[in-house]
């Protein structure tokens, strides 16, 4: 009789034999464990997608997550105010200038009124008088600026807020000097409030939105 076979108990309830029934670990744990990882991974997960949703909807993402074109906008904008400001710069102010008055026109004493209001303005006076022949009668405007192509981008500019709608030629003269050419229909200069307005736009402009960024 083996010794597990209980005491009083025979027959077919008798246990023979010398190996034992081995114990195993019930397989349902593993899987419920694995469960349990799986779980938290996934809660895990989104947790975190979540707080990138509050951070971009509620506007704290910042400038590394934005947008290719935001990002264009911002470097294009930046590029325009640089450039604008770099060609303020290199405006000359206007007693940096000296403007040759002549007058076009069969009526007398232009020219020397204009080059005294001109001086009050700042700017320096060179020439005053009759137009030359190539110019004598034959300005229908209100006048021409004339300089040399050097001058274009700057003095006939600072030149030009001192008379609206004049003509701007250049020539082949050596020289930086400006002439101020008065034509038929010429009244007076631009007035002074917006004369100093103009030109307090030339040197402090705002750039325009280029047509590559639109943001």
């Amino acid at each position: 009789m083996s010794m597990l076979t209980p005491p009083g108990m025979g027959g077919k309830y008798r246990i023979t034999g010398d190996r034992y029934p081995r114990m195993r670990r019930p397989r349902h744990r593993r899987r419920i464990v694995l469960s349990l990882a799986a779980t938290a991974c996934v809660l895990g997960l989104a947790a975190w997608g979540s707080l990138q949703l509050i951070d971009v909807f509620g506007g704290r993402s910042d400038t590394a997550h934005a947008a290719p074109g935001e990002r264009h906008c911002t470097e294009s904008a930046k590029a325009g105010t640089a450039q604008a400001h770099d060609a303020a710069r290199k405006l000359p102010a206007p007693g940096a200038l000296t403007v040759n008055v002549f007058n076009a026109t069969p009526r007398s004493g232009l020219a020397k009124r204009t080059a005294d209001e001109l001086e009050k303005r700042g700017f320096k006076i060179g020439k005053v008088g009759n137009a030359p022949a190539a110019y004598d009668k034959k300005v229908k405007g209100a006048g021409i600026l004339l300089g040399p192509a050097a001058a274009v981008q700057g003095p006939m500019k600072v030149l030009s807020t001192q008379l609206a709608g004049a003509q701007q030629k250049t020539d082949a003269r050596k020289g930086a000097d400006l002439d101020l050419i008065i034509g038929d229909t010429f009244k007076n200069l631009t007035a002074p409030q917006a004369a100093a307005k103009s030109l307090a736009l030339l040197t402090r402009p705002s750039p325009a939105p280029s047509d590559d960024a639109k943001c």
